[in-house]
């Protein structure tokens, strides 16, 4: 079984069309037919059956893919960590992040980095809080920020940075606005406007308000901070957030009022594999993001 098969088998996997995957490999469509042959005649299966002019796997050969996903996987990460054993200053991380660390403490902390690192390259990459942790798990990330930390997962490793609190977001003319702070029970009559449920931010707030003694009227959802913000700005209803999203990005037509009680709030992280080794470029960032995040704490 050689590389070279596997890469092919892959391509034309994804693609379900043998010449639009000898188009991208810049290969001729005959080698990459005869290269699979070559796999199946080893193998002692058929991987695709035809459809037409595409193709599309037989059930053993969708078996076969994600072993040959996972081995490609390790390829690439082995030869990621030579070159970097080679020169860490010259790697690649590649990180994962929610929507709600976006817009302040992402940036914050890479633009320090790059100013001692500035050959690192990063790949980002958003997503919700389940599918971040899955993607450090597949080794399709190196790391992730999230927060809270998990703390029910085996497989990842989590590293606190700091605690946040939330805060309510309300319309400014809310008959609450002028308030300097709030008990949460004085907003159990309000409509809310929450990320949808599965999102952990939805979770917070659902388990905060009934933490205060009741169960939050939820009036609409919004799948990213904008939405949120804005629909609170239209006075739709109110929210909690945590105070690192409300940084330079302070919505108009809303007041931020801090909580009282309960007290509600969420940790940071930077979580990574438990068994999977860092790449040298990789270790590099994740001691200096908690060392970064160390000095801030002390200061703040």
């Amino acid at each position: 079984m050689e590389l070279r098969q596997l890469i092919y088998f892959w391509e034309v996997a994804k693609r379900e069309h043998v010449s639009e995957a000898a188009e991208a490999l810049h290969v001729a469509q005959s080698a990459i037919s005869r290269q699979i042959a070559n796999l199946e005649a080893e193998l002692g299966v058929e991987l695709f059956e035809r459809e037409g002019r595409n193709v599309k796997l037989t059930p053993i050969g969708r078996h076969f893919l994600p072993h040959v996903e996972t081995a490609l996987k390790a390829i690439e990460h082995a030869k990621q960590q030579i070159e970097e054993f080679l020169d860490p200053e010259r790697g690649t991380v590649k990180i994962g992040f929610p929507t709600s660390l976006a817009s302040h403490t992402m940036p914050t902390v890479i633009s320090a980095f790059k100013v001692k690192h500035p050959n690192v390259s990063f790949h980002l990459r958003q997503g919700s809080y389940k599918y971040l942790i899955e993607a450090v798990k597949k080794r399709e990330i190196d790391l992730a920020f999230l927060g809270p930390i998990p703390t029910d997962d085996n497989d990842v490793k989590g590293d606190i940075l700091f605690t946040e609190s939330f805060a309510a977001l309300l319309p400014h003319n809310h008959p609450l606005a002028h308030k300097k702070s709030l008990v949460l029970t004085e907003l159990r009559n309000e409509p809310f406007v929450t990320f949808p449920e599965g999102y952990i931010l939805h979770k917070i707030v659902h388990e905060a308000c009934q933490q205060a003694g009741f169960s939050p009227i939820i009036s609409s959802e919004g799948e990213d901070l904008d939405a949120i913000k804005g629909l609170v700005s239209a006075e739709i209803g109110v929210t909690l957030l945590p105070e690192s999203t409300f940084y330079e990005t302070m919505p108009r037509f809303t007041v931020k009022i801090p909580i009282e009680m309960p007290r509600v709030s969420r940790n940071v992280g930077i979580i990574i594999s438990k068994n999977y080794e860092l790449a040298p470029s990789v270790k590099v960032f994740y001691q200096f993001a908690k060392e970064f995040f160390s000095v801030l704490e002390k200061y703040q």
